[in-house]
């Protein structure tokens, strides 16, 4: 047999190393590493062999022992133990309750710690209960004698390692004075990872769900009120319908009763069903219970007076943690909301089902609950515009025919010939080898994508009103009524700030007034901020330069290196490569400026978590906003417009002509640029980023596990506790990303849809998938979260409200300045003989004598049409060469122009007046929900009124009682009660129940 190390607590001083009685180890526990344990009644872990041996002394010195021979140890006994002893962690459900399997694990904390090289590692498991909070007071440093051992055997251990450890210990000291309980684990399969199970008893439970103001259902219940007449025939005949669509869960149904919910307190105990103490708190609330307790819990020994923050940021804690209800896969699995939500919620072969937003809550939080209720809300709404952009989309289809511009543009007997694309090496071209291009526009460049953009004008008000409401009654089933957010904690950095400020005040001018930071502190953050953002928005422009400076040169050598036959497609061969440059571009500029967002963010040291999210929302989301758009306002307003004419063209570095719009108009240009950029987001960055990152991680981690596995089997046959499965899970890294894409996804279908109709129908595919698949991120892949309060979705909901303007200006400007339908109405109205469409495509070209060409930028190739060219004709409204002022611009632009800002003021104030109208017609609450939270709170007021009633008849029944006890002793005679005056005396003594 190997020599091993054994555990003792302590041995009798006069005991020799011989034979030994009985007697002899009383007070000793022995705990071989290769013994298999049981719990105790203590709920510690020892040793079948000796668990009738009592251990008395809490907090002794463990003594290391080799040679396990000279004691007379025999294998073949611990071979026999193990094979009678039971496996202990059934008894704790694989780490979710302590191992006495009646404490609930509510919050895990990790640690790393470096083992002893002389041997094997010391198993640790012991808990902070009422003796441990004894033992505490004894010996202030629990496991000191775990280091002293270690450090006999390494006498140079690392300073840094102990002060982490010193900061635990007093941590964690403080955590059992607050009343919670702790238990130990390092004997876990996870080398060199500590576990500190953490449990809040019902007292503490109490005690900060009143701090906390957490509202909690009493025993009254009333019925909610409904619907009568013909509206509850609709509302039951739309069930039956949503029947087949609904979650399969308890709390997705309908209710028609609720409990009454009333903030917590200790004095008002009895207006809560408290007949079953186990569930009144559930998983969630007591995990942010917990979480609140360790925010606040301080320790002086680390560098920041503050508790858990500051405990991670400095590694002394490497993490901490809520546990998972259970096992979500597998066989006898045991039910829980986990496995319910893995079924019903997270899987791809119910995306057609409703969500069950009050799972979600009851499970994750309200705040992440709100998240998935406003993106089913947006999926939902997207249906209706998916509708509507089809058959916009189908009507530019069924008159592509009827189209009378686009028919002169591809009829060969115009013969219009066109001026060069650029200088010598193009040469004229046939205006109707651009007949696809024209066509191609004509279907999202009609009348009916002006209805569209008022429409998903309309629709933005309609969706915004939609949630307040849905937010309402989320808030009213939820109880967050009348919910406020309190001061929250200042985070661990601003702590460290304003603890170096006062530090070097006091050696400065030995003042101790309490500090904190001002702008002045904060001016060298603010104005590193304004220069870095100002460089990043530089930077982006810069490279959609780049991008610009790529197409002009790519077409110049493409056209001369084309054959005629493939120099038509030479402007789709450019705009579809420049647009993935774009693309790529976009996506690692968006992952690079998340970064700097937050680090911008946290050297201005806010001083909050929710200050510091809403400066990092902002910051994150302007630098995305210019990233994902700026392409796309560049093709939007900017390409065509400052070309010149030909003879007088403008340059770029002197040598590239800026490029121009195709004859049919820049917008399908924009359709093109505007569909790859969204669905090329969606599809790598959205989706194939969240998929493949996580299992690329995920394989990584079963890897390594695998190599381990082949070097210790034995230990890795056994079933993995709760809190070592969720170690390896993902940490949760906030909701931040998550509403970032998808107010860039809303701010492509609405901000420029007048271009793009089919935008809707993209994203309602795209946010099928991406309900189920961020639900499944949550529930299989991540850590669980610390549910957090929430009544609405923030900073959010103002972006969404600004994007929803800015799309009426932009879509606007799309309409006027981009498309052709301002000048097609113009002409029709003012320059058109027969009031039609016949010679626009003519009235909006102008001519250029070819003898005006500057030297050196006439064509090489002169004839290569087969016949000489003396006029050509350009997309522009200027003088013809004969007129006396010529190539000037002429009277129509102007009138066009006109035309264009006027509808640009008239669509703005009309669509944002019934904006505003669609705004004020809505009520944001409910009349069912202003009624029923009127109704909550009579209710209330009549329970309080009972109990004030009761009081006060109690009150009248003893003064009555007071009253004829005093009668009936004034009615006996003045002899008795001297004779009997202890009588007397008793006349006023009576019992009294409260």
């Amino acid at each position: 047999m190997d020599k091993d190390e054994i555990h003792l607590r302590r041995l009798p001083a006069a005991a020799p190393w011989g034979p030994h009685t009985d007697s002899d180890f009383h007070g000793v526990d022995f705990l071989p590493d290769n013994l298999s344990e049981v719990p105790d009644e203590s709920g510690m872990r020892v040793n079948k062999k000796y668990s009738c041996l009592p251990a008395e002394e809490k907090g002794i010195h463990i003594i290391n022992i080799r040679a396990i021979e000279d004691i007379g140890y025999d294998q073949h006994e611990s071979t026999l133990l193990n094979s009678l002893s039971k496996n202990p962690d059934a008894d704790c459900k694989y780490g979710l309750y302590f191992r006495d399997g009646k404490r609930k694990v509510d919050y895990i904390l990790v640690y790393h710690y470096k083992k002893s090289s002389a041997g094997r590692t010391l198993t640790r498991r012991s808990q902070h209960n009422d003796a441990g909070a004894r033992s505490t007071k004894q010996d202030p440093l629990p496991g000191k004698s775990l280091q002293m051992e270690m450090g006999e055997s390494e006498p140079h251990a690392d300073c840094h390692e102990d002060d982490k450890r010193f900061r635990r210990e007093e941590y964690e000291g403080n955590l059992v004075e607050a009343g919670l309980e702790l238990e130990h684990d390092e004997d876990t399969k996870i080398h060199g990872v500590g576990f500190v199970k953490i449990h809040a008893p019902w007292n503490v439970l109490c005690r900060e769900a009143e701090f906390l103001k957490l509202k909690m259902p009493t025993k009254k219940m009333y019925q909610i009120n409904q619907t009568h007449g013909l509206l509850k025939k609709i509302n039951s005949v739309i069930q039956k319908i949503t029947e087949p669509i609904q979650p399969k869960v308890a709390e997705h149904k309908p209710q028609t009763v609720k409990r009454l919910s009333y903030p917590f307190s200790r004095e008002k105990q009895h207006l809560f069903d408290l007949s079953d103490r186990d569930s009144f708190f559930d998983s969630k609330t007591r995990s942010t219970i917990v979480y609140e307790i360790l925010k606040r819990t301080t320790c002086t020994k680390a560098k920041y007076s503050m508790g858990i923050t500051s405990l991670l940021a400095n590694g002394v804690y490497s993490a901490a943690y809520p546990l998972h209800d259970g096992d979500y896969e597998g066989e006898n699995v045991e039910p829980n909301d986990r496995k319910l939500l893995c079924e019903e919620w997270a899987s791809y072969g119910v995306f057609y089902k409703y969500q069950p937003i009050d799972l979600v809550r009851k499970y994750f939080g309200e705040k992440i609950g709100l998240y998935f209720a406003w993106l089913g809300v947006y999926t939902q709404m997207l249906i209706p515009a998916s509708i509507v952009g089809i058959i916009v989309f189908l009507y530019g289809c069924a008159t592509v025919d009827e189209n009378i511009p686009s028919m002169e543009m591809c009829d060969e007997r115009n013969n219009i010939t066109m001026c060069p694309l650029c200088d010598r090496t193009c040469s004229y071209w046939k205006m109707s080898s651009a007949c696809a291009t024209a066509r191609a526009s004509h279907l999202f460049d009609n009348p009916a994508t002006v209805f569209f953009s008022v429409f998903m004008a309309l629709w933005a008000a309609t969706f915004m009103e939609h949630w307040k409401r849905k937010q309402m009654r989320l808030n009213y089933r939820w109880d967050l009524t009348g919910f406020e957010e309190e001061e929250a904690h200042p985070r661990a950095e601003y702590e460290a700030k304003v603890l170096e400020k006062s530090l070097r005040k006091e050696h400065k001018h030995k003042e101790t007034d309490k500090e904190k930071l001002t702008w002045k502190d904060r001016f060298p953050a603010y104005l590193t901020n304004f220069v870095g953002i100002i460089f990043m928005v530089g930077l982006t422009f810069a490279i959609v330069f780049g991008v610009i400076i790529y197409r002009i040169s790519t077409a110049a050598a493409l056209a001369i290196s084309a054959t005629p036959s493939g120099r038509s497609s030479v402007r789709v061969t450019v705009t579809a490569t420049a647009v993935i440059i774009n693309l790529v571009v976009i996506i690692f500029l968006d992952e690079v400026y998340g970064c700097i967002a937050r680090w911008l963010t946290q050297i201005e040291v806010p001083k909050t978590d929710k200050n510091f999210e809403e400066r990092l929302i902002f910051k994150a989301f302007l630098l995305k906003f210019v990233n994902a758009y700026t392409p796309i306002f560049y093709v939007a307003f900017f390409k065509g417009r400052f070309v010149g004419r030909p003879g007088d063209y403008v340059y770029i570095f002197h040598s590239f002509r800026m490029e121009e719009c195709a004859p049919g108009g820049c917008l399908m240009e924009l359709c093109i640029q505007l569909s790859i950029i969204m669905l090329g987001k969606q599809l790598i960055q959205n989706n194939l980023f969240e998929i493949g990152i996580p299992k690329m991680k995920k394989f990584i981690r079963y890897m390594k596990l695998k190599r381990r596995r082949s070097l210790d089997h034995e230990e890795h046959m056994k079933k993995k506790q709760r809190y070592e499965v969720d170690y390896n899970l993902e940490p949760f890294s906030g909701l931040t990303p998550e509403y970032m894409e998808m107010i860039i996804q809303f701010g492509f279908v609405t901000l420029f849809v007048a271009s793009f109709p089919l935008a809707p129908l993209f994203a309602l595919l795209n946010n099928i998938i991406e309900i189920r698949l961020d639900a499944k991120k949550f529930v299989t892949e991540l850590r669980r979260p610390v549910a957090v309060r929430a009544k609405d979705i923030g900073i959010w909901y103002n972006i969404l409200r600004g994007i929803g303007k800015l799309a009426v200006i932009i879509n606007a400007f799309v309409i006027s300045f981009t498309s052709d339908f301002i000048p097609r109405l113009v002409y029709l109205y003012m320059y058109s003989e027969n009031g039609t469409m016949h010679g626009f495509v003519n009235h909006t070209l102008s001519s250029f004598n070819v003898s005006d060409f500057q030297a050196g930028t006439a064509p090489n190739d002169p004839m290569e049409l087969g016949y000489e060219v003396q006029i050509c004709r350009y997309k522009d409204y200027r003088e013809p060469p004969w007129s006396e002022n010529k190539y000037d611009i002429s009277k129509d632009f102007w009138a066009v122009l006109a035309a264009r800002l006027a509808f640009v003021i008239v669509f703005q104030n009309l669509v944002m007046f019934m904006s505003d109208f669609v705004d004020w017609i809505i009520p944001d609450i409910p009349k069912d929900i202003s009624q029923q939270i009127h109704k909550e709170k009579v209710l209330m007021v009549e329970v309080f009124m009972r109990e004030e009633q009761g009081k006060l008849q109690m009150l009248e029944t003893w003064k009555d009682k007071d009253k004829k006890k005093g009668e009936n002793c004034n009615n006996h005679s003045p002899r008795l009660s001297l004779s009997h005056s202890g009588s007397l005396s008793s006349c006023h003594s009576y019992p009294v129940d409260v």
